[in-house]
Formats: structure tokens, sequence, C-alpha cells
């Protein structure tokens, strides 16, 4: 198990912490017309994150914000928050560059789970890195383990025992996770 990413207070990105993101950059970054300024985008990118704000609250200097929320989204649905967290889990050194902005990865991951969907969270668990979870584990739904669940019951639900299967009813929903989990509780979740 990894222990939590501690939270980090935003600050822009330094040019080693730069020279370790660009890479992954490159090849999720959408075609299209020129980004003016690529570092000053995932700069506002991670400021929003790490602030919980609304994109439209992006300060001026970072341009307007549905360009950086589009191209936010873009980023996500070309794959980079996934490749981020490989790369997390596959580095072995604390003092890699991406380690040191990992707070950021983790939080702008929280977004783009909005986008991603369940499959995302799937990804997110199996790597293990709770802290880029929207939530505590408890409250969001964990697909592997109702699988796991359905496949031991098959036998009882054969027999038609019925107070082993209300009892598996009960626990696929507490598998499925809330609905919606309040906004106080997502944000204390570190």
């Amino acid at each position: 198990m990894r222990p939590h990413t501690p939270p980090r207070p935003w600050s822009p990105l330094s040019d080693q912490e730069w020279a370790a993101l660009y890479p992954h950059l490159l090849h999720r970054s959408p075609a299209g017309r020129q980004v003016g300024d690529l570092r000053l985008r995932i700069d506002a990118i991670f400021h929003i994150a790490c602030t919980a704000a609304p994109w439209r609250e992006t300060p001026e200097k970072y341009g307007k914000p549905n360009t950086i929320a589009r191209y936010f989204r873009r980023l996500t649905h070309g794959g980079l928050w996934q490749s981020l967290l490989q790369t997390l889990v596959a580095l072995d050194d604390d003092s890699h560059p991406l380690r040191r902005i990992e707070s950021f990865i983790t939080r702008a991951c929280r977004r783009a789970h909005r986008i991603l969907g369940l499959q995302f969270l799937v990804l997110i668990r199996r790597l293990d890195i709770r802290s880029a979870l929207n939530g505590p584990p408890w409250l969001l739904p964990d697909p592997d383990l109702s699988q796991i669940l359905i496949l031991h019951s098959l036998p009882a639900l054969q027999r038609r025992d019925l107070p082993t299967i209300r009892l598996l009813r009960r626990v696929l929903r507490t598998v499925a996770g809330k609905k919606s989990i309040p906004r106080s509780v997502r944000l204390a979740w570190p």
C-alpha cells in the first residue's frame, strides 16, 4: 500500500519539474493551433486543481478560463493523467522531479475523474494512489470487489438461498459506493 501523497501548496513549476513533465505532454498534447506558452497553461491547470476553485476563477495572467479548461479536457481524453500515474508508480527515486509534483498530479486526477469516469477510478484503485481519489475509498465504487463478490456468490444464487441473496444485495450496494459524496467530505479529503 502506498502512503497518502502529502499535499503541497501550489507554486509554479521549477525548471527541473517542467523538464520531467514536458516529455509526457509531447505525445498527449492535442493537435491544432500551437499553444502560446504550454508551461504557463500547465501551471494554470495545477493552480486550479490545487485550489479546488472553479475554472472561471483562473487568474488573468494564465489566459481565458475556457481555453484552459478545454485544454485540460483534451489532455484528459489524450490519456495524460493515466500515463503520469503509471509513471509515478514505476518511479523508485523519491527525489525525482515528478515525485515533487505528485500532489499537483493527483489533484488534477481528481478533476479528470469527472471526465473519465469509472474506468479511471478502477485504474487509480489498482495503482493504489489513494490521494488521486475524489473522496474516501470506502465511499467510492469498487468494481473489482463487486465482481469478486458475484463470482463467489454464484452457488448461493443457484441454490436460491434467500438470506444469502439479501446479504449479497446489501453488500453490493455498499460496494457500489455513494451516489454523491458531500462537498464537505470531498474538500476534507487530503
